[in-house]
């Protein structure tokens, strides 16, 4: 199991690698994360839902995602309450002083899931939650040193050196901890480093002195992780490239962020996050509004912002205006939420960009969706994950056609554009098409190849870098 010394240390990416590294030694191999928290979600080949990490893990193991992989997460909706995934399906909307309550019911289903994996697989690599540091959170654990007993599994902790104090994170970790848990550990990893490891030499060996834990390395910063996908919406990366302006609303519930990588890998286009305070620039060619958690929320977000004044503006001089899921949503006419699945119940005026209207209902869509777009004729494979049904005129004017049907909605002018549809510029020749509507010569490129080469050098700095031998045998022992 790897755990941090703290929050977005590293984790995640440090068991995509290890999952990598060790398929390509020929180990059968499944991650595992017990409870997550995120918005940023995939659905499972299972028909359920999991954190993309844990997606992108399960394609480092050269798996399909499973709801085992993450069998509970925890969606924000709200500052105080969140909706809580349970092997993929949506069991409740709680707030976070009432889930400490729901917690220690969910151990049951967290080992079962372990379980089912550990007996289909030689190894399975758990990532942790946060950090058992956090001893005020111990009583019902089930993320870190409460699973890691349960399960009965050897831990690894994972310090961050980039953003400093690596000695007291590591140090302090095991002052804090009870005997039993402190016991659990049995090594560490120092992540981020950027520049000659050599110079962090007496720090390594203090550490283990102080702590008595193996050292397993020094894990160099790894530039390439931005092409893999982010979890948090706060890593969420801006573009390296230039060309073709693209700018993206960072709401506040931003969802399934995602959508936006295969943009930000293209030469010639130029992704800007917009963030709060911010202008939507004028001289963008398309602005996207993401998925979003928590949909009238983030509209009142949005016109606190004055991008409503933005949009519109942007709107008249010709600009383009993609919403995918929640930004579909509040691109209509209103947003009904009567049961207040989302929040409190009520109705909110959208942006009326769309003649369409949504009512949020109980069931929630999750599946994989296979679609054609109209305006370009090319296919896209894509996901769906929402709740709510959006209807009216515009779409007679459709997005897409899945299954004979039609999927979102467009403007009149063609210039305003709205779908369900995640995932969909991962489809290479549908986003050449595409962003050749916006001007842009896109070369041939196979985002997912991409995707499997970063993988791979991921798992080959690992393996330069780490004692990965003695993980295994961690692991074994």
């Amino acid at each position: 199991m790897i755990q941090g010394a703290g929050s977005n240390v590293g984790k995640s990416l440090i068991v995509a690698g290890l999952c990598r590294a060790f398929k390509l030694r020929g180990l059968s191999v499944a991650p595992f994360k017990p409870q997550n928290m995120s918005n940023n979600a995939a659905v499972t080949v299972d028909g359920g839902e999991i954190g993309r990490a844990q997606a992108l893990q399960a394609l480092a193991c050269g798996l399909e995602p499973h709801t085992d992989m993450n069998p509970v997460l925890l969606k924000p909706e709200s500052e105080v309450g969140s909706q809580v995934i349970v092997q993929g399906k949506r069991v409740a909307t709680v707030k976070a002083r009432d889930y400490a309550q729901l917690k220690p019911s969910l151990m049951a289903p967290v080992l079962d899931s372990f379980h089912r994996l550990a007996a289909q697989y030689d190894l399975v690599v758990v990532e942790g939650a946060g950090s058992p540091a956090e001893v005020n959170l111990r009583a019902g654990d089930i993320a870190n040193m409460g699973f890691a007993c349960a399960a009965d599994v050897p831990v690894v902790l994972v310090g961050d050196i980039d953003r400093g104090g690596v000695i007291a994170q590591m140090v302090g970790t095991k002052a804090v901890l009870d005997a039993a848990d402190e016991a659990r550990i049995k090594a560490f990893i120092i992540n981020k480093f950027r520049g000659d490891p050599s110079l962090f030499d007496d720090g390594y060996r203090m550490i283990e002195a102080q702590t008595g834990w193996q050292g397993l390395g020094v894990l160099p910063y790894f530039p390439q992780a931005w092409r893999l996908p982010a979890e948090d919406a706060l890593d969420i990366a801006q573009s390296t490239g230039s060309g073709v302006k693209i700018a993206c609303l960072q709401l506040s519930r931003i969802a399934n962020f995602d959508d936006l990588d295969p943009l930000k890998s293209e030469p010639g286009v130029q992704v800007v996050m917009i963030g709060a305070g911010q202008a939507i620039p004028g001289d963008c060619a398309l602005v996207i509004i993401p998925g979003s958690k928590s949909t009238r929320g983030d509209l009142a977000y949005l016109r606190a912002q004055g991008w409503d004044i933005d949009l519109a503006a942007h709107r008249r001089r010709g600009g383009r205006i993609l919403g995918i899921c929640g930004g579909y949503q509040m691109l209509g006419q209103t947003v009904a939420d009567p049961d207040g699945i989302e929040g409190p119940a009520g109705i909110t005026q959208g942006l009326g960009l769309l003649d369409v209207s949504t009512t949020m209902t109980q069931d929630k869509r999750l599946t994989r969706t296979q679609a054609v777009h109209v305006g370009t004729g090319q296919a896209i494979a894509a996901y769906e994950i929402h709740i709510g049904l959006s209807d009216g005129p515009a779409r007679a004017r459709p997005f897409a056609i899945v299954q004979g049907q039609t999927e979102g909605a467009v403007s009149p002018d063609g210039l305003v554009m709205g779908s369900y549809l995640h995932g969909m510029f991962s489809s290479d020749a549908f986003r050449a098409a595409f962003l050749a509507g916006l001007g842009v010569t896109s070369g041939p490129r196979d985002h997912n190849a991409e995707v499997e080469e970063t993988l791979n050098a991921l798992a080959a700095h690992i393996e330069a870098h780490l004692d990965v031998a003695g993980l295994l045998a961690l692991a074994s022992g």
